[in-house]
C-alpha cells in the first residue's frame, strides 16, 4: 500500500450514505437525468451550459436514454437518504425488484412533471439544493448543490491540465476567437474533443484524412446550432495496454473515500461499453497520488461528491489521465456493490448497457429468477421497446463471478436463456 495516504474504501452500498454528512445542513434532492439539447426536451440547455449530446437531431442521446435508463440505473443504488427527483417513474415490476435485491424502499421519491420540474423546484421551498451530474440554464444558481458556474468548469475537458496529474498534452481552443482552419493540427493519430461531450459524443480519435474531415464536419454543425464554445486537440497514447475508471469521494471537509477502479470496456472508436471489476484484486494504491492531487483540487473549488477519472496505462508502466468527471459515472452502481458481492463469494462483476432480451421485463423477471436471486445477475435498469410487433427489453445489467472464468460460464448460459450482449 501507498502509505503516504490512509485513503478506505466505502463500507456502504447506496449513493445516499455516500453523500448523508454532507447533507445536514440543508434539505438535498438529487435530479436523475441530465439536461438535453434536443427539441422533445421541455428545458433544453441553449444558453450557458452548452452539452453535447448529438450535432443534428437525428443524432442526438434519446429521450429514453436521458429520461429513462440512464435516471433509473442511479436509482437503483441511491439508497432511501436523498430524494430523487423523479420525471419519469420505472415500472413498477423493477421497482420491487430492486426493493428485494438492494433492500431500499424507493418511498422518498419526488414525483414531478416532465414539463415544469425545473421551475418547480427552482421555486421549491421544500428543496434548498439539487445534486446534479450537470448544471441546468433552467435551474436557478443557487438551487445547485454545487455552484453551476465551477461545476461547468470542472466538468470541462478544457480543465483537465489543471487537476495536478500526468495528462496527454493538449492545447484548447475557443472557436469564438480562432477559427477551424487557423488550429495547427499535429501528426496522425491525435484526438479531437468537445468541451462538454455526453458518453463519448464529440470525441473524435483522429488517424486519417477521412477522420479529420468528419471530425470537423461535426464541429461545424455544432458551432451552427450554437452549442460549442471550445474544443481540445490532444496527444494520443501509444501503446495502451489498459484503460481504467477510478472512482472516489471528496467530502465538504477534503476527506476522500474510495468508491473503486474498472478496466474500461470500449469500442475502437473510443465509445463506452461497460466496466469489468475484481473487487478482491485491484490494488488502488497505485492511482493514489492522482486520487490526491485530483481531490484537492476539487475541495478547493468548492466541490463535494463522487469524482471518477478515466487512466490510459502505456506498456512503460506510465499512467495518463485523459478525462476525469465530477459526477456520478457510467460504472458507479458496478463499484458499489463491492461488499454485497464479496459477502458472496463473488469477486468479478462485469457492468454494460447494451444487454436486451425478447419479451417482456415482467416475463424475463420470471426467466431470469435462478439468476437473479444468486446475483449472478442484477438488473439496475430495464426498458421494454416494440419493434415489428414484437416486444423486447433493453437492459442495463451487472453479471457476477466468483472468477473471471466462472463470470464467463455465468454469461454464456444467460446467453442460452435469451440475453443477449449488443456492444
Amino acid at each position: 500500500m501507498n502509505s503516504k495516504y490512509n485513503f478506505q474504501y466505502f463500507q456502504g452500498s447506496s449513493l445516499s450514505d455516500l453523500f448523508a454528512e454532507d447533507i445536514t445542513d440543508a434539505s438535498y434532492g438529487f435530479i436523475l437525468n441530465y439536461p438535453a439539447t434536443a427539441s422533445w426536451a421541455a428545458y433544453p440547455n441553449l444558453k450557458k451550459y452548452f452539452i453535447q449530446d448529438g450535432s443534428s437531431e437525428a443524432t442526438k442521446t434519446s429521450f429514453d436514454k436521458i429520461c429513462q435508463k440512464e435516471p433509473w440505473k442511479i436509482l437503483a443504488v441511491l439508497g432511501d437518504r436523498i430524494p430523487p427527483i423523479v420525471i419519469i417513474p420505472p415500472p413498477k415490476s423493477l421497482l420491487e425488484y430492486w426493493q428485494e435485491h438492494f433492500g431500499f424502499s424507493y418511498s422518498n421519491r419526488s414525483m414531478m412533471d416532465r414539463l415544469t420540474y425545473l421551475d418547480d423546484l427552482s421555486h421549491s421551498e421544500y428543496f434548498d439544493k439539487l445534486i446534479t451530474l450537470f448544471p441546468f440554464d433552467h435551474l436557478k444558481r443557487e438551487k445547485h448543490a454545487i455552484d453551476s458556474d465551477t461545476h461547468y468548469r470542472l466538468l470541462s475537458k478544457v480543465t483537465l491540465a489543471e487537476l495536478g496529474v500526468q495528462c496527454p498534452k493538449y492545447e484548447s481552443y475557443n472557436l469564438h476567437t480562432c477559427s477551424l482552419e487557423d488550429i495547427q493540427l499535429p501528426q496522425f493519430p491525435y484526438l479531437i474533443k468537445t468541451s462538454h461531450g455526453l458518453s463519448g459524443e464529440g470525441t473524435y480519435i483522429i488517424k486519417s484524412l477521412s477522420d479529420l474531415n468528419y471530425c470537423l464536419e461535426e464541429i461545424r454543425k455544432y458551432l451552427n446550432i450554437k452549442l460549442l464554445d471550445k474544443i481540445i486537440v490532444s496527444e494520443f497514447v501509444k501503446n495502451e495496454v489498459q484503460n481504467y475508471c477510478v472512482q472516489f469521494y471528496v467530502n465538504k471537509t477534503g476527506e476522500i473515500t474510495l468508491i473503486g477502479t474498472t478496466r474500461q470496456l470500449v469500442t475502437p472508436e473510443g465509445n463506452y461499453l461497460g466496466g469489468l471489476i475484481d473487487y478482491h484484486n485491484t490494488d488502488m494504491s497505485k492511482f493514489f497520488e492522482m486520487i490526491a492531487a485530483i481531490g484537492q483540487y476539487a475541495h478547493k473549488q468548492g466541490y463535494f461528491g463522487m469524482i471518477g477519472f478515466d487512466v490510459l496505462e502505456d506498456q512503460d508502466g506510465q499512467f495518463y489521465a485523459i478525462d476525469a468527471n465530477f459526477r456520478v459515472n457510467g460504472s458507479t452502481p458496478l463499484c458499489l456493490q463491492r461488499h454485497i458481492l464479496l459477502g458472496q463469494g463473488k469477486e468479478i462483476a462485469k457492468y454494460s448497457s447494451d444487454y436486451r432480451m425478447e419479451g417482456t421485463l415482467d416475463s424475463i423477471l420470471v426467466t431470469l429468477k435462478p439468476e437473479l436471486d444468486r446475483k449472478d445477475l442484477i438488473i439496475l435498469s430495464a426498458l421494454e421497446k416494440v419493434k415489428y410487433g414484437k416486444i423486447y427489453t433493453e437492459i442495463y445489467a451487472i453479471v457476477t463471478g466468483e472468477t473471471i472464468e466462472e463470470m464467463q460460464h455465468i454469461e454464456h448460459k444467460l446467453q442460452n436463456k435469451g440475453l443477449q450482449w449488443l456492444p
